[in-house]
């Protein structure tokens, strides 16, 4: 009997949790030009507190500020759905955040999710952070600072990202339109177990270029999947972060990134397909494959910074096809560079790295040359061939082999 009460109980619960809140019945209103943050969120906090269910946004236009999903709720996107973010930064609250590898007061994304377990996100619709207004004011601000000759951080133009999920687990984000955000797209931190699944993540480098608007950061998170997802912005497709600095390795809210798959993805144009830094204290077990390519950027791209400690390990690059830029990029990453008062000396450390059955047109192989102290070994290069305008490889270490490459047809030679 107490079996079948627990079994009860649990059915019970399962259906409050399956319940779907179509926003316009809740006080949302469908004139694109209003702001609907208090409707929708009001929505959310009832939905969460009697249980949960799922937040739907039905086909329109739907202006927003920043959303803050709470335990047990969901977000739906149905056909013709757009979730439109706000361009007026006094509609993101500054809060406790995390930014560029730094635990920090930073403004709300659009899309927030707070230990929210079985957070979901689903499509057709698109989330839409509306970020002209954020770039424009960005590159102003920078132009005038040039002027001066002086340089400007990421940070001083406040601008939202368009999903921030903090400490949650068993994340899925699927068949869904992520389009111009205002800063990064989407930033995964402290999470486990993510699924971001047939996806379409874009961000414009013309007229206006959508600055930093990151595809997908992955930052202290563990076993993140990616497939079956579109992603070209403004800057790196695919981002593993963790930390920076020369003590990074040593504060709390710093870590390993660990476990990430990216497969059957296509990529247009960004600044790197997949990029270990800029802000990247350890990441392991990192696998792209089964992928295409279709722009001018490094299929992988490491950032060695030597104002930080980093170990980049366990790399996998297979079954890449397409057009790009070249097929690595390593070289020392010095923007922002800050050792502060810190009598360390860091060193990058790069590991088991292996590329194989690649088959793209490049504009040169790469490089391989990061900072005096970075120690690099395990590389292979294998089943590779390559057509490149420069028939180039710029490469300083011992610890890299090649296997069955060629470049325009001639044997790969690394060193």
């Amino acid at each position: 009997m107490k079996k079948l009460f627990l079994f009860l109980c649990l059915l019970a619960s399962l259906s409050v949790q399956s319940q779907e809140y179509v926003i316009t019945k809740y006080g949302a209103n469908t004139d694109s030009t209003k702001l609907n943050t208090v409707a929708i969120q009001k929505l959310i906090d009832r939905v969460s507190a009697k249980g949960g269910g799922t937040i739907v946004i039905p086909k329109g236009i739907f202006l927003t500020g920043a959303l803050f999903f709470k335990p047990k709720t969901k977000l739906r996107l149905a056909q013709g759905a757009v979730l439109k973010g706000s361009d007026n930064i006094a509609h993101y609250p500054l809060i406790p955040s995390r930014m560029e590898g730094q635990n920090l007061d930073y403004y709300a994304a659009l899309v927030n999710a707070y230990k929210v377990e079985h957070f979901s996100i689903t499509g057709p619709g698109e989330i839409n952070g509306n970020g002209l207004r954020f770039w424009k004011a960005f590159w102003a601000h920078r132009d005038s600072l040039k002027k001066l000759n002086k340089s400007s951080t990421n940070l001083e133009v406040h601008r939202p990202r368009l999903l921030f999920i903090w400490g949650s687990n068993r994340v899925k984000i699927t068949n869904v339109k992520l389009r111009n955000s205002g800063f990064w797209t989407t930033h995964l931190y402290q999470c486990e177990d993510v699924l971001i699944d047939s996806c379409d993540i874009r961000s414009p480098f013309a007229p206006v270029k959508a600055p930093s608007t990151d595809g997908i950061d992955i930052d202290v998170c563990k076993r993140v999947t990616i497939r079956n997802t579109y992603i070209s912005v403004n800057d790196d497709a695919v981002c593993i972060k963790g930390g920076k600095g020369p003590d990074a390795q040593k504060l709390p809210g710093n870590g390993i990134v660990e476990d990430i798959l990216v497969e059957n993805c296509n990529f247009g144009q960004s600044h790197g397909t997949l990029t270990l830094g800029s802000e990247c204290i350890h990441a392991k077990n990192i696998t792209l494959r089964n992928c295409k390519v279709d722009n001018t950027c490094p299929i992988l791209r490491l950032k060695m910074r030597p104002d930080t400690y980093q170990l980049f390990e366990n790399v996998t690059v297979e079954n890449i096809s397409g057009k790009c830029g070249v097929i690595i990029d390593m070289n020392p990453w010095k923007q922002f560079f800050n050792l502060g008062d810190s009598k360390e000396k860091p060193y990058g450390t790069v590991r088991n790295i292996r590329f194989t059955n690649i088959d793209v047109t490049c504009q040169s192989f790469g490089t391989m040359q990061g900072n005096p102290a970075d120690q690099v070994s395990g590389i292979l290069f294998k089943d590779i061939k390559a057509t490149s305008e420069t028939p180039a490889f710029k490469n300083i270490y011992d610890g890299v082999k090649a296997e069955n490459v060629t470049l325009n047809g001639t044997p790969l030679v690394v060193r």
